[in-house]
């Protein structure tokens, strides 16, 4: 079905179009950099401002409730405002609300600036997927599909890194300065040379406000409640009770209008597709993967070793360095062998990673660290393509631009929905460890003594007067470092079942047909 759909569009591939749509990556890549660029940096952008610890976490979580927002609501503006005008108005707003960010005076300047940031940005990631399935016919895949694959998994991977080093070499405000000629240049480009489809400014006379409204509550409301659900216990807490109701409201009513109306601000039909209903739930998980994994790794640097953001960066880049090495690699693969036994081997290799990492102790340093995250890199490479190829290879080209949204949205959702629940086990196993620990915390302990005993005379060596204080303090501290790094241990073993599972499911798909392009199922 999409090989005639792809066949008139292989004489159109000139270098025009290829220089467009490398130009469209490079703005992709800065949009979901800018998601995790600040992450190691919140500190110093914290201590900048002058913002409370309650405040400093704003910084990222309305970039991300704004960009949830605009990624499905991508599809409708690109067939409105075609996606040149769609690509150049985000690129240019992106821009300038980066620059905004690094001239920010007090932190609710940041919060508003970074949250156009976000939905600037998320204009540009679907425009991308959309692109390499529409402009590029299936028997470009094998090197279209990895690169873009690669940008959606190295740019997160890399942010804290980036993020840290910036912030080190010169200040928190080039986290945000850096992205100033990178998006002029972004802007000009796509202007220049983007042609790949006509606007249909009529689609504004009909555009659905009500249903914009209800996309904004539902997926807005659901980002506030996995970001700020887990650190306020959930609907103990007055505004994630309220806003879990106005998710609720505004999921219905989104859905409602998206089935009732002919052109819905989300299309939902593409789920029709079973390929593209399969690889968006593989996105989903993998988003889980991705973010908990690049939220896991400086967490325990940082909380354990105590790493600060430079530290932690140069220790992670690992997995980026993999992924940047690997994807060639993939993209051969996806073109010569069973796309089921990529998706198996990818998924077994990052349950794989998961499982390495199980042994943990509060020593684990960068040696030990290493062949977790090379495998991890290289897990996600093969994994990513042959989803992407499966998620939207077989679709209709009219329906591409919706299905983008969607198919990035779901890896998104993957992501929040997998650090809500990261976070939310961080905490009830760390206290559950803690509680355990300290059960056999008593006198009758010898081996308890005699630690007791090494703490103190350590102590007292060092001129501490209260030295019997002190070591109790220090005792108290090693149980919730050792309970913290069991927390961590469970969640990887998790991690490990979640993976293992996806692998049966990705046996249990059925194989591609013949003869429709190979890569592009």
């Amino acid at each position: 079905m999409s090989a005639p759909a792809a066949q008139p569009q292989e004489p159109e591939l000139t270098p025009r179009r290829v220089a467009a749509f490398f130009v469209m990556v490079f703005g992709m890549f800065m949009a979901i950099l800018d998601i995790q660029i600040v992450s190691a940096s919140l500190p110093e952008i914290q201590a900048g401002l002058g913002a409370s610890s309650e405040e400093i976490s704003w910084v990222q979580t309305s970039y991300l409730i704004a960009e949830v927002i605009m990624i499905p609501l991508s599809g409708l503006l690109g067939r409105m405002m075609s996606t040149r005008y769609l690509f150049a108005i985000s690129a240019a707003g992106f821009t300038a609300a980066s620059f905004m960010c690094a001239t920010s005076g007090s932190i609710s300047e940041m919060i508003l600036w970074r949250a156009l940031q976000g939905f600037l940005g998320g204009g540009m990631i679907p425009s991308v997927f959309a692109a390499a399935f529409t402009i590029f016919p299936p028997s470009k895949r094998a090197v279209v599909s990895p690169m873009i694959g690669l940008v959606a998994t190295l740019a997160p991977t890399v942010g804290p890194t980036v993020g840290g080093y910036l912030s080190h070499a010169m200040s928190w405000h080039w986290l945000f300065l850096v992205n100033v000629p990178a998006g002029i240049a972004v802007t000009v480009g796509v202007l220049a040379l983007v042609d790949f489809d006509k606007p249909n400014w009529k689609l504004f006379d009909t555009f659905d406000w009500l249903g914009l409204g209800a996309l904004a509550c539902f997926l807005g409301g659901m980002e506030y409640v996995l970001e700020e659900g887990p650190a306020n216990d959930w609907f103990q807490d007055e505004l994630v009770a309220i806003l879990f109701v106005v998710m609720i409201v505004g999921g219905v009513v989104t859905f409602w209008r998206s089935f009732t109306r002919d052109d819905p601000v989300v299309d939902f039909s593409a789920f029709g597709n079973k390929n593209f209903a399969v690889g968006s739930i593989f996105s989903f998980v993998m988003g889980v993967g991705l973010y908990g994994m690049t939220y896991l790794y400086p967490l325990y640097l940082s909380s354990i070793r105590g790493y600060d953001s430079l530290m932690t960066g140069e220790t992670v880049f690992v997995s980026g360095l993999a992924m940047f090495v690997s994807a060639p690699l993939a993209g051969i693969l996806s073109s010569r062998m069973d796309l089921r036994l990529m998706l198996l081997m990818g998924f077994c290799g990052f349950g794989l990673s998961c499982w390495m990492l199980t042994g943990m102790t509060a020593d684990w340093d960068f040696s030990e660290l290493l062949w977790p995250q090379v495998l991890r890199g290289l897990s996600l490479m093969i994994c990513m393509v042959p989803i992407n190829n499966l998620a939207l290879g077989t679709l209709a080209p009219d329906k591409m631009k919706s299905a983008s949204g969607l198919y990035n949205l779901m890896r998104n959702l993957g992501g929040a929905v997998g650090l809500a629940m990261i976070a939310t086990l961080l905490t009830d196993r760390g206290a559950l460890h803690t509680a355990r620990l300290q059960e056999g915390l008593n006198w009758a302990n010898s081996e308890v003594l005699r630690q007791m005993n090494m703490l103190t005379a350590n102590l007292q060596a060092n001129g501490i007067s209260d030295s019997s204080t002190a070591a109790l303090s220090q005792m108290a501290g090693r149980i919730a470092q050792q309970a913290t790094v069991m927390s961590f241990i469970d969640i990887f073993t998790l991690l490990t079942l979640l993976f293992a599972g996806l692998a049966v499911l990705a046996l249990a798909m059925k194989p591609p047909r013949k003869g429709a392009g190979g890569a592009a199922h």
